[in-house]
């Protein structure tokens, strides 16, 4: 595998994960948005990770493997919304309730830790086949 294949690949690494960063931030900032553009409360986006190019298994053994991905789409959480009890809110249903966007704060700053761990791994990828190209080059010197 080339230096440049290595780099790459851990960027497309650190692409996605930059994109899922940003993902789950913006479910963060909408955690109490309750009236969007569809009429309804926020509905968390879930990104769907998948492979940049589909190669045949022969084809695969041939090339150079090379595992590029990508956010191939974004998805909305269909779970119901919360409910949340308060008849003096404008929004409120005929019982007193309001529907709140089904987002568990915890549950999403997990989400965020992961991409970020996950970059910090790419970026160390990155970084050990820059050293060692340079090596490399030190030793034909």
């Amino acid at each position: 595998m080339s230096f440049f294949s290595a780099a790459t690949i851990s960027g497309s690494g650190m692409s996605v994960q930059r994109q899922l960063m940003d993902l789950i931030s913006e479910n963060l900032a909408n955690v109490n948005t309750i009236q969007s553009s569809d009429g309804g409360p926020y509905r968390r986006k879930i990104a769907i990770i998948g492979q940049k190019e589909a190669h045949p298994f022969g084809q695969l053994l041939g090339s150079k493997m090379q595992s590029l991905v990508q956010i191939t789409a974004i998805t909305r959480d269909d779970s119901p919304p919360r409910m949340d009890y308060d008849p003096t809110h404008p929004l409120a249903d005929e019982r007193g309730y309001v529907k709140k966007p089904n987002i568990n704060v915890a549950m999403e700053m997990i989400r965020m830790m992961d991409a970020s761990r996950a970059y910090e791994a790419n970026v160390a990828v990155f970084n050990a086949s820059k050293t060692m190209a340079a090596k490399a080059l030190q030793i034909g010197a």
